[in-house]
């Protein structure tokens, strides 16, 4: 349905991955609105990613950190702002609750058997049902479909400034030769790897010519310094020393990524680069990394995918992913095998 709009609202609070996913939306909300202001209401953690994005006019940031007052100041600070279209990606009650204190006349949601914690309530208009574990990225283009916008190839355009670039130039400046990038962690402990198959990795692309950079937070130093000891050339650990941004920026110069169901994961194949990935946990029916569907590498065991954020079973299912698998994905990659 063709809804005229002069002021948009996307409602995606959250996490990095989400967020990447749903940037292919934007621009066709972009190219079917031209002249309308289009805003983005965001949390902290994903918010550097929308920095300068040429699809947005404006980040709404809400610091959860501030709890029940930051919020209903934010929600203030919503209805302010005068939306005339909502688009709520998130399908639960907080985002259901920024949606409605927009007073958009169109406030369009997923439907009632795909949302959680009573979202539709707050909706005025929903898409069509979708399959519950179907491509996510996927289902954010349903709502583009939903507003009849043209259609578009998936873009992302995250594009660095000349000061953030400057700054990869001098995070890079210790590898003589091309790297890889490898992004070890994942805000679930089921969807982690392990130690000493991360260095057999690192061992492996060395043999092929390719230093390898680890990239994370601060949550990573643990298992990046465990594989780091066990590598017969350790890798240039950069976990705790980059912004969310510099992280994009030396993904996108990497021959290859390699990693788990993560945020990095989306960073990686929105820049354009070849990403094998790692699963057992989750399922990569839903969210496999745009542009390297076949290069996943997925654990082989009944349970999968349990959607389980601690595995009781000792990550049975990424204990049967082996460095054999993983190296054999990367050589498809780098080779042009695929």
């Amino acid at each position: 349905m063709r809804v005229p709009a002069e002021r948009i609202l996307i409602v995606l609070l959250g996490a990095i991955g989400d967020v990447v996913r749903a940037l292919p939306l934007a621009n066709r909300l972009r190219a079917g609105y031209p002249g309308a202001r289009i805003a983005w209401a965001v949390e902290p953690t994903a918010a550097p990613i929308l920095a300068g994005h040429p699809a947005l006019d404006e980040r709404l940031v809400f610091e959860r950190r501030g709890g029940t007052r930051a919020f209903l100041a934010f929600l203030r600070r919503v209805r302010a702002s005068g939306f005339d279209l909502v688009l709520d990606l998130q399908r639960h009650a907080k985002s259901g609750l920024v949606s409605a204190a927009t007073g958009a006349r169109v406030r369009l949601g997923f439907h009632r058997r795909n949302a959680k914690e009573l979202n539709w309530l707050w909706n005025t208009h929903t898409i069509a049902p979708v399959e519950a574990r179907g491509w996510k990225l996927a289902q954010y283009d349903r709502f583009a479909d939903w507003l009849e916008l043209p259609e578009q190839a998936p873009r992302f355009d995250i594009r660095l400034d000349a000061a953030e670039e400057a700054s990869v130039d001098r995070l890079l400046a210790p590898l003589p030769r091309p790297f890889a990038a490898l992004f070890l962690g994942s805000t679930w402990e089921s969807r982690l790897w392990f130690a000493e198959r991360w260095a057999a990795v690192v061992d492996a692309l060395a043999a092929r010519g390719l230093e390898t950079v680890i990239i994370g937070g601060a949550d990573v130093g643990a298992i990046a310094a465990a594989a780091s000891a066990r590598a017969a050339r350790p890798p240039l650990d950069l976990s705790a020393r980059t912004t969310l941004r510099e992280s994009y920026g030396i993904l996108a110069r990497a021959r290859v990524a390699i990693g788990p169901d993560s945020g990095p994961m989306h960073l990686a194949a929105a820049a354009g680069t070849p990403v094998v990935s790692l699963w057992g946990a989750t399922a990569p029916a839903r969210s496999a990394p745009f542009g390297a569907e076949d290069l996943v590498v997925i654990g082989r065991t009944a349970c999968v995918p349990c959607y389980l954020r601690r595995c009781p079973i000792g990550r049975q299912c990424m204990r049967d992913i082996t460095t054999e698998r993983v190296i054999a994905q990367v050589a498809r990659a780098l080779d042009g095998e695929r």
